[in-house]
């Protein structure tokens, strides 16, 4: 029989300040979003100091709508602090009234000890029963991570009073944890799905992701979506994506962390975490066809997808797909909502997402309000990420429009489509011809993603003339890649305020720890007049080169590119955080290492079979 959801005791003084904190969390808070208010209203749902049981954090944030309308929260009330394995509870509060106001608190299932967490809801429409399907593993108390091979089961609840009670969990493993599964196993986590069209209609269906173990090393990733045909009595393995780890402890893909959307077509589109693969890209994503037995294709990382390594959530809003997740490359922060209009083929760039917060963010979930409004809980805070989960409410009239096409400027490179002009860059007299001027706002040039820009751990050459004088800031005049201390990456930029010009580039190779090289000059150049620059990777050197002043330093080996977000940006960093104020013209790059009299040419012949773009930055043509 189901059993009334649980608290757990807590001090009168933590009781008396919840109290205090549940009355204020009804409240709208963090109302960044300007100008559309009657569109958008977000809450803090859960915190430390405002929930009782004496939680230290939590985490984890999986929300669905029932049959009923009730809108169910889950989240991990971690109890010792923000680990990932210590002793963790799943927890979950109620909304009847669209997310507006919320029940108190609820234990569902009490650790005890242990981790239970990974929470993923599902609803059969059917029988209005809810499903929770979760993982445990033993706790530990040191703040550390569970072992390598970390022994975690499958699990499941279920409610059929709305999320009132729930049932005894029972133990999975035998129907979706094959033995060789044993290294680690997760549900989720985020909310399943219900078929709705189709042979398989009423079909539900989760994301899990697992690893196996040899005795020795991790020698497999493994994505996975597990179905049920019977509401939930009996679930069993279905599409699988599995990449072999190398022994050197490289691997390309790692599809983690599935969120998964039926598309207007009745295929499902499963986007998923990828992290530390040697494919570019940190979000990855495949296609189901047959309702979630089998992959069309296997996974696919989409470079041009910005995000941090972290898990985030899909969702079908009529012919508008949604990406809930944060927009910062490097790092947990900049929550924002991406749309794709092709069913998840492409997504909208940074510049074009919704920016719920500019806070720290991390983990979150979406789940259809009503027919009319999103709802989007996801972790965030001022100063981290796991301070609180936040429960925002929006309307499609919020979220920034479908834009026509940018502005462009040609890249003269075989093969290369146009870049794109942002922020209405516009031209001015050049070093030679035109330039492009940039305004250190919102100006830049982008390259649309293509297979041959990344550079990868062979030498190249980078050139540009740049005319600015700036007296302050990071002065960004070519990025290349990721962005960071970890992310592979090239980047060369200005920096008056140090006096300086610096390139540099980060590696990686194989299964050792990025690695840094970089070049400064004795002189920022910020007077104004035009000079040319180029930065050469060969010869196992990496020299910066100014107007014929030469500074260089040892290389460091390994690509330059992988497993990063991937960009090419002209006057902004990639990340957006800085940008340039001046003038940019001719800008090249070369998958070889031009001689020193090749560089002093500007534009050698005998490197244009060499060229992976070339920039001339004389004119701007409207958008197509």
């Amino acid at each position: 029989m189901p059993s009334p959801p649980r608290t757990r005791p807590r001090s009168p003084l933590l009781a008396l300040a919840s109290l205090f904190a549940l009355a204020a969390s009804a409240l709208p808070a963090h109302a960044e979003p300007k100008g559309r208010a009657a569109e958008f209203e977000q809450q803090v749902l859960f915190r430390a100091d405002q929930d009782p049981g004496g939680y230290a954090c939590f985490r984890i944030p999986a929300i669905v709508r029932t049959t009923e309308g009730t809108l169910l929260a889950f989240a991990e009330g971690r109890v010792l602090d923000c680990g990932d394995a210590g002793d963790i509870d799943i927890v979950v509060k109620r909304s009847t009234d669209g997310g507006r106001t919320w029940s108190p608190l609820q234990v569902v299932n009490e650790g005890g000890g242990d981790t239970h967490g990974n929470p993923a809801p599902v609803v059969d429409r059917a029988t209005g029963r809810v499903l929770l399907v979760e993982t445990y593993n033993e706790g530990r108390t040191d703040g550390g991570n569970c072992a390598v091979p970390c022994a975690r089961t499958p699990h499941l609840q279920y409610s059929d009073d709305d999320g009132r009670t729930w049932s005894t969990p029972r133990d999975l493993s035998a129907q979706i944890q094959p033995p060789d599964w044993d290294s680690w196993y997760a549900t989720g986590p985020v909310h399943g799905i219900q078929l709705t069209g189709g042979d398989r209609a009423g079909r539900l269906v989760v994301g899990v992701n697992a690893e196996t173990w040899d005795g020795e090393r991790v020698t497999a990733n493994h994505a996975a979506l597990v179905v049920s045909d019977d509401g939930g009595e009996n679930w069993r393995i279905g599409a699988t994506d599995t990449w072999p780890v190398a022994a050197d402890g490289t691997f390309r893909q790692k599809p983690s962390e599935l969120t998964l959307t039926e598309r207007a077509d009745g295929s499902l589109l499963v986007s998923g975490r990828e992290e530390n693969g040697t494919d570019l890209g940190h979000r990855t994503q495949a296609v189901s066809r047959d309702g979630g037995d089998s992959f069309a294709a296997p996974f696919r990382a989409l470079p041009d997808l910005y995000t941090p390594q972290v898990q985030g959530a899909v969702l079908r809003l009529g012919d508008r797909m949604l990406l809930s997740a944060p927009a910062d490359p490097d790092r947990r922060r900049t929550m924002s909502v991406r749309s794709s209009y092709d069913g998840g083929a492409t997504w909208d760039s940074v510049d074009r997402g919704t920016v719920v917060t500019r806070d720290w963010s991390g983990y979150s979930d979406m789940v259809a309000v009503d027919d009319a409004t999103v709802g989007l809980m996801y972790e965030a805070g001022p100063v981290d990420a796991r301070d609180e989960i936040r429960f925002a409410r929006f309307t499609e009239g919020w979220l920034q429009p479908r834009r026509g096409a940018d502005p462009t400027t040609p890249d003269l490179a075989p093969g290369a489509a146009p870049a794109v002009v942002l922020g209405g860059a516009g031209t001015t007299d050049g070093a030679v011809g035109g330039a492009l001027s940039f305004d250190g706002v919102d100006d830049a040039v982008r390259l649309p993603y293509d297979e041959r820009l990344p550079l990868g751990a062979g030498d190249f050459t980078a050139s540009l003339r740049f005319r600015y004088s700036a007296d302050g800031g990071e002065q960004p005049l070519l990025w290349m890649g990721g962005v960071g201390t970890r992310q592979p990456q090239v980047w060369v930029r200005a920096e008056p305020g140090n006096g300086r010009v610096q390139g540099l580039i980060t590696t990686r190779e194989g299964g050792a720890a990025p690695r840094s090289a970089w070049v400064r000059t004795d002189s920022a150049y910020d007077d104004g007049r035009w000079h040319h620059l180029a930065l050469r990777r060969g010869g196992g050197r990496l020299t910066l080169f100014v107007d014929g002043t030469t500074v260089g330093a040892a290389d460091v080996p390994g690509s330059v590119s992988r497993n990063s977000p991937f960009g090419v940006h002209i006057g902004e960093r990639v990340d957006g955080r800085a940008r340039f104020t001046g003038a940019i013209d001719e800008v090249h790059v070369w998958n070889r290492a031009l001689t020193d009299a090749e560089i002093a040419a500007g534009n050698p012949p005998s490197a244009a079979g060499n060229t992976v773009l070339h920039l001339p930055l004389d004119g701007v043509a409207a958008g197509g």
